[in-house]
């Protein structure tokens, strides 16, 4: 059973172009992302809104996937000011120091290998948790943790998208 269209959704899909991609860009920094989902609009339900993600983020090259992490601010440290931000990384609130700093210093490690940010859907996530997943990730190739951080993008994508929808 599919449901059925929301106000948040016909928002989506009722705004100018421009004005939709704006919107969508707070969900994903990638342009090319933006583009394919502004031309899949009019979505009749969520679901396929959702489904649109899924393709779009499975199309993008890796160039347009580092621009999509490239919007997204280390674990650790949110971008001040930005709600989405901090909300994401709540798990990361009540963090001690020395978490923070091992934080900061697998962070360092990762992006130097994989010269972007360590990426991982954070909603719900502890400290130590997102920790050992660094610790693990940044044991992968280059080709694997760009799929791995793909499919987090596809999630923290559909967290967003879900915000949309039911007008957050």
């Amino acid at each position: 059973m599919t449901s059925s269209p929301t106000p948040g959704l016909t928002r989506i899909n009722t705004l100018d172009d421009s004005a939709a991609t704006a919107e969508l860009h707070e969900v994903c920094a990638s342009s090319a992302w933006g583009s394919k989902m502004l031309a899949q609009r009019p979505f009749a339900t969520p679901e396929s809104l959702f489904a649109a993600n899924e393709t779009a983020m499975a199309e993008l090259t890796a160039q347009d996937l580092a621009e999509a992490m490239g919007g997204h601010a280390p674990i650790g440290r949110p971008k001040p000011g930005d709600p989405t931000s901090a909300r994401e990384q709540r798990g990361m609130a009540g963090a001690s120091e020395e978490l923070r700093n091992e934080l900061l210093e697998l962070n360092l490690a990762y992006q130097e290998k994989f010269g972007h940010v360590f990426l991982i859907c954070a909603t719900g996530a502890t400290g130590e948790f997102m920790r050992d997943a660094v610790k693990v990730r940044i044991g992968n190739s280059p080709e694997q943790e760009r799929e791995t951080a793909r499919g987090e993008l596809v999630k923290i994508n559909r967290i967003r998208l879900t915000r949309l929808v039911e007008g957050e």
